[in-house]
This record gives C-alpha cells, structure tokens and sequence, in this order.
C-alpha cells in the first residue's frame, strides 16, 4: 500500500519538474524575442521621421510637377513658333532697314563733297565782296574834303558796281552752300532714321531670342527639378518601406520545438470513497499543501513583478519546492512501514 502511493508521489513530482523545466526553457527564450523584437520607442520614432520625410517628399515631387507643367505650357511648341515668327518677321525688317541705310549713306560723301565746293565759293565770293569794299573806304578817305577828279569819280564808280557785282555773286554762293548743306543734312537724316530702325529692329530680335532662350532654360531646369524630386522621392519611400515593414515593427514569434511535447498534468491520486484506497497519508496532503501554498506565494511575486513570462530561476524555485515537499512525504511513507 505504501510502495503504491510512494511510486505515485514519485511520479507526481516528476511531472511537476518535467513541466517546470520546459516551461523554463520555452517562456525565457519567448520573453527575449518579445523584448528584442518588439518596436521600442526609439525605432517607432524612427518610422515616424521616415513617413514624415516620405511626406514631405511626395509633396515636392507635386511642387515640382507642378513647376514642371506650367513650364512646359509657357514653352510649349506653339508659344515657341510664334516667338519664332516673331523673330523672323524684326530679322526681316532688320535687314531691309540696314539695306536702306546703307543704300542712303553711299551718295554723302559726294554730298559732303559739294558742300565743301559750295563753302569754298561762298568763302570765296565773301572775300571778293569784302575786298572791294575795303578799297572803295580807302578812295573815299582819300578824298577828304576835296572834290574828286574825273578819274577818282570814274573808280570810284567802278568800285561801287564791282561790290554790287561781288555781293550778287557772294548771295548766289551762300544760296548754293545752303542749298548743299540742306541736302546732305536730310540725306544723313534718313540714314539716321534707317539705322534707328534697324537698332530697334535688333532690340526686339535679341528680345525674343533671350525670351525664347529663358522659356527653353525654364523648361530644362524644371524637368531636371522634377526628375531630382522623382528620385528623392523613391528613396524616401523605400526608406520609409523599410522602416515600417514586418521584419522591423513586428515581433517573431518563437515555436516550441516540434520534437518537445508538453507533459501532461500529474493527477494527484484520488481516495476511493467505498474503500479507502490510494488514499494520501495525512502527512502527504500537508506536504503538497504546503508545495501548493509555496507555490502561490511565488507565483503571487511574480506577479507583483509585472513579469508576463515568469523567468526559468522562479520556475525553478517552484519545481524544487515540489521536488523538495514530495521526497519528504515519500521518507515518512517508508519510515511508517
């Protein structure tokens, strides 16, 4: 009778330290995934900065999109080729222009040429008249008060009518000179005009052209914005991918091995009613009540602690305390004998 009850308390005690050595060895290692795998407030912050960055991203890639239409609108084919016409149509009255200048500077030298003819023969006539008339002074003064002869009376004459000659002459030459000098002046009038023309006519050619030339470097650095914006993008994304994927922000869960099997509850034995069989010593019950009290003291530190997974030292603080409890109810079997 109690060899039977001493193989079941036996058994009892193996199967609570089978149990607590397995659940040593598997909760533990449970617990380390849970506590390295799990996100911790640094790396959610880090997937936060990552999205934020993603964000931020996206919205200058749409900036630059954006910058990157109206761009193309502004130098889009047709705006360029009326720009074109435009230039085509200033080049043309540029080189019209030009070609009348020139056409209408070739006769100045010429013109110039018969002014100078013309201021000669003024100067010439103006001396002439000024000449004569400084002789006819001199004849006078001469004279005094006396009455000129017949001869002096004929030069003198002679003198008045060449001065009057001279004068008609000295008028007819500064006609001329003004004649000439209005004709140069309008012809280099015109050639003026012309080449004003073909200044303004310039201006608007380099106009169009640096307009043309801004529209096509506008385009060229937007597209290059976009493509820059396009890049940052991706490697944002991916960046932010990464940060927020299951290898990083979900813990792996760690499987039993397959080979291990979990022991089944020791029942304690049961007495039978009718007989009285199998049924614990007195000394035995106090033995597992005091393992059982033991073992809820412990459990209840454990969970004062906060502990989900209680650690392999407390489990096995318990299965020794069982172990301990049942090899002393097994020597008061024997010693009862």
């Amino acid at each position: 009778m109690n060899d039977i009850l001493a193989r079941r308390a036996r058994r009892a005690t193996v199967g609570i330290a089978l149990s607590a050595a397995l659940v040593a060895g598997i909760a533990p290692v449970t617990a380390i995934a849970a506590e390295t795998s799990s996100p911790t407030g640094a790396v959610a912050l880090q997937t936060e900065d990552a999205a934020a960055a993603k964000e931020r991203a996206y919205a200058a890639m749409q900036e630059a999109l954006k910058n990157l239409e109206a761009a193309k609108d502004a130098a889009s084919p047709e705006k360029l080729a009326e720009i074109d016409d435009d230039i085509a149509a200033f080049q043309e009255l540029y080189d019209m222009v030009v070609a009348e200048a020139a056409k209408r500077r070739e006769p100045l030298p010429a013109m110039q040429a018969n002014v100078d003819a013309a201021q000669a023969k003024y100067d010439e006539a103006h001396n002439r008249t000024s000449g004569l008339q400084a002789e006819l002074d001199k004849a006078l003064e001469a004279l005094g008060g006396e009455e000129p002869s017949t001869a002096i009376k004929e030069h003198i004459k002679q003198l008045r009518m060449e001065i009057m000659t001279a004068q008609r002459r000295e008028e007819s030459c500064e006609d001329d000179l003004h004649r000439y000098q209005r004709r140069l002046e309008s012809q280099e009038k015109q050639v003026q005009y012309f080449e004003s023309e073909a200044e303004k006519a310039k201006a608007h050619i380099d106009e169009d052209i640096a307009k043309r030339n801004a529209l096509l470097s506008d385009l060229e650095k937007a597209q290059a914005a976009y493509d820059d914006a396009c890049k940052a993008y991706e490697e944002t994304k991916a960046a932010a991918d990464k940060a927020t994927s299951p290898e990083i922000t979900k813990p792996t869960e760690t499987t039993p091995p397959s080979d291990s099997t979990q022991p089944a509850e020791a029942t304690p034995p049961v007495a039978s009613p009718a007989t009285g069989k199998d049924a614990l010593p007195s000394s035995t019950k106090q033995a597992n009540s005091s393992s059982g009290k033991q073992a809820d003291t412990t459990a209840g530190k454990l969970a004062n602690t906060g502990d989900t997974a209680p650690s392999a030292i407390a489990l096995a603080g318990i299965a020794a305390a069982g172990l301990g409890i049942t090899a002393t109810g097994v020597r008061r079997l024997k010693n009862s004998k």
